[in-house]
């Protein structure tokens, strides 16, 4: 060891670096640094200060520490109540690690003194200038430096110390800081500080440019926005997020939780991360957080499990239906080949048939039974196709279309889906609905459906799909071909009687407060009162007037203090008032010109009157009773072949030029059409100009050609009961309607007679007295 080295304790530095002249307060906490503290404070108080090279280090090696630092005298000891030593050190002058002595308890170095280099006078002065001035100019940009430092620098004259002070006022990096410690020589050293308060003072500047833009951008900012950003300040000092960026990031996790496809998480987040840059107050942002709450609220892989089980549907299917047999067997076939197939692709069914006969319930029943959730919309008055596509976002109150608004609904992908009404669209200028509907209903396209709302495509390809309508006519060609069409015609006094008793009457006891014994109604009354008192295909009226009897009912148990209230034939009048209906009843004896044909409406089958009557004229032929084209037809048809067959018929073969006949159909005010009273009238003509009575127990139905052939109807089944109501025995069909005598309740099959015929000839043989001769 020479004179220019000495052995000091080393005190490793943290962030920290300390210049010759510095005089500062240090805190020291780690082991080895307080034993080095503590053996400098009993040698000559003299210590070494280097800094580490990396502050993230808690115990350093040697190579972790810097060659070069400051030998410090301590002038000050404090052990504070956490059990750090705090210190006050003065640096003196530069030194430089030779090698480590001891590094175990504590860092012993042997260091090496490293004097200032001194240059010319003049040159040092200047640059002592230079940086002076430089340091000043700092000082006003900075805020860090105060009036007070730079007088303080100003005074100092020796131009090494001068620039050592100086380099430790400097916002520097400890690398930056510790280049200007390892300078000996003077001149380097200021040349290297100028350079460095050089660029320091660049930056200021330029942060001083960037606030003043930020300040002018504020003041023409709205009031507003100020004190938006006022109000996000103080949620950022209470710890509270921002409201906005809130709701996105809970919007993110929504969408990263969702069962989104891949393609519509992109497309969610993108418009998440649009939302986030649009100003709250913007109308675009509510329509983008509109879109993304559309997106996650839609089911876009959610599905409940399919349980086909044909009899269990079966079941179900006959416990909410009475009847309909025939169209519960074509649903339970859908169902069979949706279980064999395990897809939904087939034809879409609609249930077609009058209001009230069930339909809507018949859709619920088919989801119950397979388990599968339910949703309705209504395309009654539907005539824009935005209600079906959806409105494009850039309108104000976009929103999708029904299909995608039902979809919400549902909350599965594989619901039932009932299109209610589906006869009852229209188009006007806003477009065409039901050219929308038929990419809903093809089960080709379906599975990309495009609603202008969502504008990704949705996939409908597992929902069952079941329309209703009224009519048949009203729907559009291109739309029906999609659809396999069930007729539901409309149900027959027996099957109303037990629709009464085993569904409707329970529902109204139980909606107004009664028990099961406390009303009862009698067979016989129910049968006036569906006779009487309704007219429909369905039991909606049926059961308005059974709701009626409730009502009536409970008014009587409270009032009279009755235990149980018997509706009979003859009282039903007193509770409902006078009869609101009639029906057809048979002839009482045989009738000249006068037969009983069997109508079809969509109230159910009726019994029909024709009556004909003729006297002295010149042969025209008078039609009464508001008959629709076809039946005038019918008409037509009948007195052509009767004057071509008049002799074989015992009929004046010049009736037309002696006589005018008039053919009248009872009840006026009622529309009446249809060919199936084309026998009747030929039968009653004949009737009439032969003077033959027509037997009052037969009725007849069928329509006539001019060869007098006797063609097919529809309808048998009800216009059977009708002619069963009414009295009558025997009935007059076409022989091709033979089969649909298997619909027919089998305990009206059994009263009555069925005659097949294929030939007017034939209805006269069974239908006119075969006596009673008489020449006009």
């Amino acid at each position: 060891m020479t004179n220019n080295t000495i052995q000091l304790p080393l005190l490793p530095l943290r962030g920290l670096l300390v210049f010759p002249s510095m005089v500062l307060h240090l805190d020291v906490g780690r082991d080895k640094s307080v034993t080095a503290l503590e053996k400098a404070m009993m040698d000559d108080q003299t210590i070494f200060l280097a800094a580490q090279k990396k502050v993230s280090i808690d115990d350093p090696e040697p190579a972790d520490i810097y060659r070069i630092g400051t030998v410090a005298k301590v002038n000050q000891m404090l052990k504070l109540p956490n059990g750090t030593i705090r210190v006050l050190v003065e640096g003196l002058y530069r030194g430089e690690i030779l090698h480590f002595i001891d590094e175990k308890e504590e860092f012993n170095v042997e260091i090496e003194k490293l004097a200032d280099i001194n240059g010319e006078t003049n040159e040092e002065d200047a640059l002592m200038r230079s940086l002076l001035t430089q340091f000043e100019q700092y000082s006003k940009v900075s805020r860090k430096i105060t009036q007070e430092t730079f007088a303080t620098v100003q005074d100092i004259e020796e131009p090494g110390r001068l620039a050592d002070i100086i380099a430790s006022h400097l916002s520097l990096k400890i690398k930056d800081k510790q280049e200007i410690l390892e300078i000996v020589n003077v001149k380097s050293r200021m040349q290297h500080l100028i350079k460095l308060i050089s660029n320091e003072k660049k930056v200021l500047d330029l942060e001083k440019k960037i606030g003043q833009r930020v300040k002018t951008s504020m003041e023409k900012t709205q009031k507003e926005y100020y004190l938006r950003e006022q109000l996000k300040a103080i949620q950022n000092e209470l710890g509270e997020k921002d409201g906005k960026s809130s709701e996105v990031e809970q919007l993110r996790e929504k969408v990263s939780e969702s069962d989104m496809p891949e393609r519509i998480m992109e497309v969610a987040l993108k418009e998440l991360g649009r939302y986030e840059k649009v100003p709250q107050s913007s109308a675009e942002s509510s329509v983008i957080r509109n879109y993304v709450e559309w997106l996650l609220a839609l089911p876009w892989t959610k599905k409940t499990n399919d349980t086909i089980e044909i009899n269990k549907a079966q079941t179900i299917l006959d416990q909410d239906h009475y009847g309909l047999d025939k169209v519960k067997e074509r649903i339970l076939e859908y169902l069979a080949v949706q279980k064999l197939t395990k897809s939904i692709k087939g034809p879409i069914l609609c249930l077609v048939g009058p209001p009230g006969v069930g339909k809507t319930s018949l859709a619920k029943s088919i989801a119950r039974s397979i388990n599968r959730n339910f949703v309705r919309i209504s395309l009654g008055g539907v005539r824009d196709e935005a209600e079906i596509r959806g409105h494009r976002r850039t309108y104000i109150g976009a929103m999708p279309g029904r299909i995608i608004q039902g979809m919400k609904k549902a909350k599965t992908v594989n619901p039932v889906f009932l299109l209610d009404e589906i006869d009852k669209m229209s188009n006007d200028f806003r477009g065409d609905p039901s050219s929308a509907m038929l990419e809903v209903l093809d089960p080709e396209q379906n599975n990309n459906f495009s609603d202008h709302f969502i504008e990704e495509t949705y996939d409908l390809s597992s929902v069952l799909f079941i329309a209703t309508a009224n009519y048949v006519n009203n729907i559009p060609g291109p739309l029906l071909d999609r659809m396999e069409l069930i007729s539901i015609a409309g149900y027959t006094e027996i099957e109303k009687l037990h629709i009464a008793k085993e569904h409707l009457l329970p529902k109204q006891l139980k909606e107004n407060g009664l028990k099961k014994g406390d009303l009862q109604i009698r067979d016989n009354a129910l049968l006036k009162l569906i006779r009487r008192y309704t007219r429909e295909a369905g039991v909606r009226g049926l059961e308005r007037q059974l709701a009626t009897l409730c009502r009536k009912a409970a008014k009587t148990i409270i009032s009279e203090d009755k235990k149980r209230v018997i509706v009979t034939e003859k009282s039903i009048e007193e509770l409902l008032g006078k009869p609101l209906f009639r029906y057809g009843l048979m002839e009482s004896e045989d009738q000249i010109g006068a037969a009983t044909g069997l109508a079809y409406t969509a109230a159910g089958g009726d019994t029909l009157s024709i009556e004909v009557s003729h006297y002295p004229g010149k042969g025209k032929l008078t039609l009464t009773g508001k008959l629709g084209d076809v039946m005038k037809e019918s008409a037509q048809a009948a007195f052509s072949y009767i004057r071509s067959r008049a002799e074989e018929l015992h009929i004046d073969p010049d009736f037309h030029e002696k006589y005018d006949i008039h053919i009248h159909v009872p009840e006026g005010a009622t529309p009446k059409d249809g060919p199936s009273a084309g026998i009747t009238m030929a039968t009653a003509l004949v009737s009439a100009l032969s003077g033959r009575a027509v037997k009052k127990e037969v009725g007849m139905t069928g329509e006539i050609t001019l060869r007098g052939r006797v063609l097919p109807i529809g309808g048998l089944k009800e216009k059977s009961l009708s002619a069963h109501r009414a009295g009558i025995t025997t009935i007059i069909i076409p022989e091709e309607n033979e089969k649909d005598t298997e619909d027919i309740p089998e305990s009206v099959r059994n009263d009555l007679t069925f005659i097949k015929v294929n030939h007017l000839d034939q209805v006269l043989k069974h239908a006119l007295v075969e006596e009673n001769y008489e020449s006009n």
